[in-house]
């Protein structure tokens, strides 16, 4: 069995991001009706104070995919990582950037 890769930890004054920040995180899944919600509500469960009208929306060309640009308030690099986590963890997602 695999173990996770845990990523090693940086200190706060070599890190590149700055906390608390405003952070764009790329998310992208198929275009069906359960998509969006779900991700809307994965976004506020990690930030409460997430606003759906900052969300990004954009179909791919063929309009099988949409890909979603969801900008949450990072506290922590270990806050970030736990989004992270959780958007590449559900079912729904095929891609995070």
């Amino acid at each position: 069995m695999n173990e996770p890769v845990v990523p090693p930890e940086i200190p706060p004054e070599e890190s590149l991001i700055k906390y608390p920040c405003a952070f764009p995180i790329k998310v992208m899944g198929l275009h069906e009706p359960p998509f969006l919600e779900t991700m809307v509500a994965l976004a506020i469960q990690h930030d409460p104070e997430f606003d759906a009208k900052t969300l990004e929306l954009r179909p791919s060309s063929g309009g099988k995919y949409m890909g979603l640009t969801i900008t949450v308030n990072a506290t922590s690099r270990a806050h970030l990582d736990g989004i992270y986590r959780a958007f590449t963890g559900h079912p729904l997602v095929k891609y995070v950037l």
